[in-house]
C-alpha cells in the first residue's frame, strides 16, 4: 500500500511539472499570435495593390505580353513549402506537409521534375528524409526569415522562372482563418494569372515601356506573395500550438484531479488498515 501511494505521488508531481510547461508554452504562443496577427494585417495590403497595378498595366495595353504571363509546357517546377521550426503545434506541420507531398507527386507522374524549397526546420527535415531534390537548404529557420529573405527568394525564382528552369512556382502555406481553424493551401504564384477581359484604368502615367514596368513589378509582387504566406503561416504556427498546448494543460489538470482521488482512496485504505490491524490486537 505504502509503495502504491509512493507511485502515486511521484506520478502527481510529474503531472504537475508538465502542466507547468504546457501552460508557459500556451502563454508565449498566445503572446507571439498578437503579433504575427499584425504582421498579417500589416502585410495583406501591399500585394492586393501590386496584383492590382499589374491587372491595370496589362488591360490598359491592346497588345501586351510578358514570359510572366504567357502560356508554355512545365516540364520544371519549384515548390515553396512553409512549415514550422518546432513541434507541439498539434496538427499544423503534418497538414501542410502531407498537402504539399500529394501536389508534388501529382506533378512528378505527369512527368515534370519538382524541386522543393524548404521554409522551415519541419520542412527541410521532411523533404531530406524523404529523398526530394532540394532547391536550397538556406532557409532552414522559418521565424529569422525577415522581408528581405522573401524578395531575395522571389527575385532569385523569378531569374529562373525568366531562364526557363522554372516553369510553375506554388507555394504551400497554412491560412489562418481562426484561433481553432487553421487551413493548408497551395498557392500557383508563376505563371501569373490575369483577367485580361477585365479593363482597369488607373490614369498613371509612366516613364518606360508597359513590358518593362511590369517585368519590375512582377518579383516585388511574388515577394509579397511570399512575405503574407510566411505570416500567415507564422500567425497559424501560434494558433496551432496555443490551441494544442490549452488541450494539454486541461488533460494534465484532469490527469492531476484523477490521480489526486487514487491517492486519497489510498491513503483512507492504509488508516483503516492501521486501525483495524490495533484493534485486533487489542
Amino acid at each position: 500500500m505504502g509503495d502504491n501511494m509512493k507511485s502515486i505521488k511521484l506520478r502527481i508531481k510529474s503531472v504537475t511539472s508538465t502542466k507547468q510547461i504546457t501552460k508557459a508554452m500556451e502563454l508565449v504562443a498566445t503572446s507571439k499570435l498578437r503579433r504575427a496577427q499584425e504582421r498579417v494585417t500589416r502585410s495583406r495590403p501591399y500585394y492586393e495593390t501590386m496584383y492590382a497595378t499589374l491587372q491595370e498595366i496589362v488591360s490598359a495595353a491592346e497588345e501586351f505580353s510578358s514570359p510572366y504571363i504567357e502560356p508554355r509546357e512545365i516540364r520544371e517546377a519549384v515548390y515553396l513549402v512553409i512549415a514550422g521550426d518546432r513541434g507541439l503545434a498539434g496538427g499544423y506541420n503534418s497538414n501542410v506537409l502531407k498537402l504539399a507531398e500529394a501536389k508534388i507527386r501529382e506533378d512528378q507522374d505527369a512527368g515534370i521534375r519538382v524541386r522543393v524549397l524548404p521554409i522551415g526546420k519541419k520542412a527541410l527535415e521532411f523533404f531530406t528524409r524523404r529523398g526530394y531534390e532540394l532547391y536550397t537548404e538556406a532557409y532552414a529557420q522559418a521565424e529569422a526569415l525577415q522581408i528581405s529573405g522573401c524578395f531575395t527568394i522571389a527575385k532569385d525564382l523569378c531569374r529562373e522562372y525568366l531562364a526557363k528552369n522554372c516553369d510553375k512556382l506554388t507555394v504551400c502555406y497554412t491560412m489562418f482563418n481562426s484561433m481553432l481553424s487553421q487551413t493548408p493551401q497551395s498557392l500557383d504564384v508563376l505563371p501569373l494569372f490575369v483577367d485580361r477581359s477585365e479593363k482597369r484604368s488607373s490614369g498613371q502615367l509612366y516613364d518606360t515601356d508597359a513590358e518593362t514596368v511590369f517585368a519590375a513589378i512582377v518579383p516585388e509582387y511574388v515577394g509579397g506573395i511570399l512575405y503574407g504566406a510566411l505570416c500567415e503561416s507564422l500567425v497559424s504556427e501560434q494558433g496551432a500550438r496555443r490551441t494544442a498546448m490549452d488541450a494539454a494543460t486541461k488533460n494534465a489538470e484532469e490527469m492531476i484531479e484523477d490521480l489526486s482521488l487514487k491517492y486519497n482512496r489510498a491513503r483512507q485504505g492504509a488508516i483503516t488498515q492501521e486501525i483495524t490491524e490495533i484493534v485486533a490486537g487489542a
